[in-house]
């Protein structure tokens, strides 16, 4: 068994999008009592995250990004960035904490305290950009935690694949001229938010770096398997990364309501092992995953336990 850290905190519980929303609080409730109810949580560490300061979010964010939404959350009632993005007035809080989540995960691996870790929380990350809101995320939280690998640790290359049926967006745009993170998405297409083209590779220095698998709905285990395997290993082989990160949504699965696509829990099993084994021959096997999407409560649980349990029990 490998070390793994669960990292999870119940102001994620607080940010409160309304009852009909699919990015509610039910999700992590879900979550948690499969993972206890299967025992798994006995099998991981639990270290507290503490909030993130507002500094560390302004690596990726805009200064007056950031203090709009503390601004808005401190207004005290629910308010809308967009149409569908949605918060309270525990919002800022909790996506302060969601960072220092995956900075939490960061400095338990690279203490050498935990072999992976998976931070289960909420609101997710990879549609915010610089200095906007969208798709129910606020700040980008594995973004942010590639950019505190390199800040902290050192870190000079960071690979982060991305696998929510949704495309990431704000992390490619971040990342989009910068040589030093590998951004791998496979994603439905056409679908929310519009972008993620294969022909989308980088800028710049940046050229190369960016890889996208776009799908058609429908897609199975096989294809994203298929896409893990044929796109992101060579990838991976080539940019030889030191740290790798997963923006671990689950609206591909077969039941979810968001997506068209038909990708099994035992699926997201496979897939979390094959990356564990990139992460073990290039980075020492250090791998944080965080929470993305995924909006059917049972599908949810199910994958993210598939998920967890690989990330515990997968050999190298």
């Amino acid at each position: 068994m490998r070390r793994t850290a669960l990292i999870y905190d119940s102001q994620f519980l607080k940010h409160d999008t309304g009852p009909k929303h699919p990015e509610r609080s039910d999700r992590l409730i879900a979550i948690m009592e499969r993972l206890d109810a299967d025992g798994i949580l006995d099998d991981c560490m639990r270290p507290p995250p503490q909030p993130a300061p507002a500094d560390l979010v302004t690596q990726v964010h805009a200064q007056a990004y950031v203090s709009h939404i503390a601004a808005q959350s401190a207004k005290g009632r629910h308010f809308f960035e967009g149409m569908d993005t949605i918060g309270n007035s525990e919002t800022y809080d909790a996506a302060l904490m969601a960072v220092g989540a995956v900075t939490q995960a960061v400095d338990s691996v690279m203490a050498g305290d935990a072999d992976n870790a998976f931070c289960a929380v909420r609101p997710p990350g990879h549609h915010a950009e610089h200095d906007e809101a969208m798709g129910f995320c606020f700040f980008n939280n594995i973004a942010i935690g590639a950019r505190y690998l390199q800040q902290q640790y050192g870190i000079k290359k960071v690979a982060i694949a991305d696998w929510d049926v949704h495309h990431g967006n704000g992390t490619q745009h971040t990342f989009y001229s910068d040589p030093s993170v590998l951004y791998f998405s496979c994603h439905q297409y056409p679908h929310y938010p519009g972008t993620g083209q294969r022909d989308e590779t980088g800028k710049g220095d940046g050229k190369g770096t960016t890889v996208n698998v776009p799908l058609a709905a429908g897609c199975t285990d096989t294809d994203y398997l298929e896409a893990i395997r044929s796109k992101l290993r060579p990838a991976i082989d080539k940019f030889k990364p030191e740290f790798m990160l997963i923006s671990a949504g689950f609206d591909a699965h077969v039941r979810d309501p968001l997506s068209g696509m038909q990708v099994s829990s035992s699926g997201f099993a496979e897939m979390t092992a094959e990356l564990m084994g990139m992460a073990d021959q290039h980075c020492g096997g250090r791998l944080v995953s965080v929470l993305e999407g995924g909006y059917d409560l049972a599908g949810l649980a199910d994958a993210v336990t598939a998920h967890v349990r690989a990330l515990v029990t997968t050999e190298r």
